[in-house]
């Protein structure tokens, strides 16, 4: 379960701060700023209103912009948000309780609770097999003031009808018991030390409770070890019991469903649930003004320096706040952003960023730089402390403004187009005391000015409240007096909304029905196209494109420059500095990717049916005609080494170079070779920008690839369109794929120490000669999928539910469609002192499926989650986009989907165990783990 720690705006570091509870196996997980929903009409909206009865004991509350308020007699609040143009239904229900309502010893309780919140009712005994049966997509976070969580499944009755009923029991009926407790304990800490490991996310954490005296948001909803580790389960079962309740929550149904049927439902099953009789308490602790500045210095082991400075600011109800979301901005985007400029651009700093929370009661606004070693930190904090502070009196241009407008808009205007990203999109304002505030902020948006970004500038950006400095004494004291959370419901009661977006069709995501709809073709110089055109909500249309080149020769010793290319693209063409392509897609409301690697160059875009055109052209301009500018390859350097340096004692970081070094032993220069850190360094140092020039020339053109495009567009100017922009862009080097053989790797056993990191991680894997015709390959799928690709696995519940081991434990299987070479691998992380534990319960659980296979119903379920969720996944514009542009490098059809999933029905247990046994041996397994094993031996 993720746990989200909560904030409105996703810049560089933001990222890693608000997912660091969620930190996986493979990567940290990625949030988005404004990730709402889709929208219906205003007149489809009142006779959506209209046509749907209300249940004894419901009352309907007020529609905006397609979203339709009730309320149940018990309190329950519900929001219903039909979409007909997609396949899937997401329920989420928030919780209006986050840390920020957690007592003394209790921090982190309302985190525990997500987590027990998945542990069963008497109703619902393994909620986990549940998700996996029904196919569907879950998670839950916590964060400051709110706990939600959701699911998306395929659009069923009966889906929907699990579903509700679900969430209305383990509203009021979870076991929270001991033994759950006792065994999920060890998990969310492995989760807390996971954090631990990053210098950033531990000075951020310093940060927010230097900054804060009285008020609970200096604690974040991870908790301090000590409460997490002795929670009695009396005062969990207590909070429980007090803050999980009706007229404490918020049901959202978001997707393809019947209004009415919804409705009905949710009464039926929420409505049976009494109101409580206790009252909850105000949360009324105030943070008083903070009266000077404020230091406080972590020192841990690391590669990196880093700096930040937090400043207190308005709730995120007050007008103010969307002007701090422009100001940050104007400070922290990249490349216009003043802090970019100050410090990435001179060289001071490898990266700068900032972002704001969104909360209930006042919050803060965080700006940071990451600075390498050899570089001053005092020259760093400086710069960034006079950049920050001085816009009070040097004003921002109406260009700046307009720009940062501009990027806020078109990610909501984006994301307003997706149902699916509803929960998550609206819980933050409901936490902040109403959804609609999400509506108006981007009302209030579109009106800031100059002026107001200064004046909120002046008010706040304040050297007294800011935490970095140390406390100096002065003979009159400046203070930034915050002013306190409007009164919301007088603030929304009167706000209608604008006019919603367009409605889509209803699209039948089957392979048949896909195939029908997708027209190919290939152009004279060989790009091959396939358009799937249909109706989509707002207008969207992605499109996925790889340019292939290069050969095993060609390409020898040239990866650096390869990869120094592709991510060059976007910093500069003949005719648009790195700034302008930015904001020429933010016009276009364009989200857009363009990049290249050692094989292959690509773009991903997702964008609406009016900009599609231009926004083609200036991707074509991107590829084809980039400047390479010496100011900006210079600063991709830094940015390269300071993320490589930043990584090299990391555990995963140094179990997967490890791992991948062994496994796949190639020779240095070739272009499947695994470089360690050192060599990285060294390559990327000596890399010119003559060199990056020269791979460019010498294989990028379109002589070798694919284009696919789904969503709103017109066929046959598209293909005209491609024609015209591609069809004459020959690549000068002829395109031969790079093999990947089967080689039979000896097993090793490695352990890498990693000082002074709390978690640890454990990767073990093996090579498979096979690819994915191959007749057991679909028998290997399924039981990877059982033994460790789920939430229901073998592996997710012995060593995480049960044992309380990892956090994160998975396993997968990987196939190509074009050579004999297949991976088997699983991960986990973990407590370096858990490690021996942790790889006899792995290699255990590996054996039992080796041997004894899979029971009948285990299997019977699989499939049924399985299929499920590849239905899912086509209904995804982009994944599907992605796949019909695969299939078309490996000429294949959606026929292939069919006949796989064929396979995967008819599937028997006993052939999976064969094929299990065939192709996996325990005994053959590499492992390599990576953490602080000589502290943990010491502490034993």
């Amino acid at each position: 379960m993720m746990s989200k720690i909560g904030g409105t705006t996703d810049r560089n570091r933001n990222t890693e701060f608000l997912n660091w509870c969620a930190l996986l196996a493979f990567t940290l997980l990625l949030s988005a700023a404004f990730t709402a929903a889709g929208v219906l009409t205003t007149q489809s909206v009142g006779a959506v209103q209209q046509s749907v009865p209300l249940p004894k004991g419901a009352e309907r509350i007020v529609s905006v912009e397609g979203i339709s308020e009730y309320r149940l007699a018990n309190g329950l609040r519900v929001l219903l948000f039909p979409d007909q143009s997609k396949q899937t239904t997401t329920v989420n229900i928030t919780y209006l309780v986050g840390s920020r309502h957690e007592n003394y010893g209790e921090t982190g309780m309302a985190h525990l609770l997500e987590h027990l919140m998945f542990k069963g009712t008497p109703q619902h005994p393994n909620i986990q097999q549940e998700l996996n049966q029904h196919g569907a997509r879950p998670n839950g976070t916590t964060s400051f003031d709110r706990t939600n969580y959701f699911e998306t499944f395929t659009s069923t009755d009966a889906n929907l009808e699990w579903a509700i009923k679900l969430e209305a029991d383990r509203m009021i009926n979870s076991f929270i018991a001991r033994k759950d407790l006792d065994s999920e304990m060890t998990v969310v800490r492995n989760e807390f030390e996971s954090g631990e490991n990053s210098p950033f996310l531990v000075v951020i954490k310093r940060l927010m409770s230097a900054a804060y005296d009285w008020h609970n948001y200096s604690k974040l909803p991870i908790g301090a070890r000590s409460d997490i580790e002795n929670v009695p389960i009396d005062r969990l079962q207590a909070f429980y019991h007090k803050h999980y309740q009706p007229d404490n929550a918020v049901l959202l149904v978001a997707g393809k469903f019947e209004p009415a049927k919804a409705l009905a439902l949710i009464a039926e099953n929420f409505g049976a649930i009494s109101r409580p009789t206790r009252v909850l308490p105000p949360v009324y602790t105030v943070e008083p003004a903070q009266d000077g500045e404020r230091t406080v210095t972590v020192r841990r082991v690391g590669d990196t320096q880093l700096v930040a400075a937090g400043y207190h600011i308005p709730a995120a109800s007050h007008p103010d706040f969307a002007v701090i979301d422009v100001l940050t901005e104007i400070l922290a985007s990249t490349p216009a952003g003043r802090l970019h400029k100050e410090l990435v651009e001179t060289r001071k700093a490898a990266s700068a960023s900032g972002f704001d929370f969104e909360l209930h009661d006042p919050g803060m606004l965080i700006f940071n730089a990451e600075v390498r070693k050899e570089s001053s930190l005092d020259e760093a904090r400086d710069i960034l402390l006079r950049t920050v502070e001085e816009i009070t009196s040097k004003a921002p241009t109406p260009e700046e403004v307009e720009r940062a407008r501009t990027a806020l808009l078109k990610d909501i205007d984006l994301t307003l187009n997706s149902a699916e990203r509803v929960g998550l999109a609206l819980s933050e304002p409901m936490a902040a005391g109403d959804w609609r505030l999400f509506f108006i902020r981007r009302d209030q948006i579109k009106k800031v000015t100059p002026a107001d970004v200064q004046r909120v500038a002046a008010a706040y950006l304040k050297p007294s409240n800011r935490t970095v400095g140390l406390f100096i004494p002065t003979p009159k004291p400046e203070r930034a007096e915050i002013p306190a959370a409007p009164d919301v419901p007088e603030l929304v009661k009167d706000y209608k909304g604008e006019a919603a977006v367009s409605e889509g069709e209803a699209f039948d995501p089957s392979p048949g029905n896909i195939e029908q709809r997708t027209t190919r073709t290939a152009l004279p110089g060989g790009l091959k196209i396939a358009l799937v055109p249909k109706k989509t909500r707002g207008g969207t249309v992605v499109a996925s494109m790889t340019l292939r080149f290069g050969d095993e020769n060609s390409l020898r010793n040239r990866s650096t420059a390869a990869q120094l290319a592709g991510q060059m693209l976007m910093r500069g063409t003949a005719k648009h500095t790195r700034q302008q392509i930015k904001d020429e897609f933010d016009r276009l409301k364009a989200r857009a990717s363009i990049g290249g690697g050692t094989t292959s160059a690509g773009l991903s875009i997702e964008t609406v049916r009016e900009s599609l055109p231009a926004v083609l052209r200036l991707a074509a301009e991107v590829l084809r005609e980039p400047s390479f500018p010496a100011s900006e390859f210079e600063q991709l350097k830094q940015e390269r080494l300071a993320g490589i340096e930043a990584n090299r004692s990391q555990p995963q970081s140094v179990g997967f170079v490890a791992f991948n070094r062994h496994i796949n032993p190639y020779p240095k220069g070739d272009a499947r070779y695994t470089a360690t850190p050192d060599e990285s360094i060294e390559e990327i140092r000596a890399a010119t920008l003559d060199q990056v020039k020269k791979f460019y020339s010498d294989f990028y053109g379109a002589s070798k690839g694919e284009l696919a495009l789904v969503g709103d567009f017109d066929a046959k100017e598209i293909e005209k369109l491609a024609a015209e922009l591609f069809g004459s862009w020959s690549s000068p080097h002829p395109f031969s794929r790079v093999v990947t053989r089967y080689q039979d790797i000896a097993p090793i056993q490695q352990s890498f120490e990693t000082p002074d990191k709390a978690n640890a991680f454990l990767i073990a894997g093996m090579r498979l000669n096979l690819r994915d015709d191959d007749p057991d390959y679909p028998a290997l799928v399924l039981g990877n999928y059982m033994l460790g690709g789920g939430l229901n696995s073998r592996l997710f519940v012995r060593i995480r539910q049960k044992e309380g081991i990892s956090y994160g434990v998975s396993s997968g299987l990987i196939a190509s469609a074009q050579d004999k070479n297949g991976q088997f691998i699983a991960n986990a992380i973990f407590a370096p002192q858990n490690a021996a534990r942790l790889e006899a319960a792995m290699k255990e659980e590996i054996t039992k499926v080796v041997t004894d296979g899979f029971s009948a119903d285990e299997v019977a379920t699989a499939k049924s989650g399985y299929l499920q969720s590849q239905q899912v996944n086509r209904s995804q514009d982009s994944a599907l986009a992605g796949r019909l542009a695969a299939y078309l490098y490996l000429n294949r059809k959606l026929d292939w989907d069919v006949d796989w999933e064929k396979k995967i029905s008819a599937l028997t247990p006993e052939q999976i165990k064969e094929a299990l046994r065939r192709h996996i041996d325990p005994e053959k397994l590499t492992i390599i783990k990576a953490g602080d094993f000589a502290k943990a031996a010491t502490s034993k």
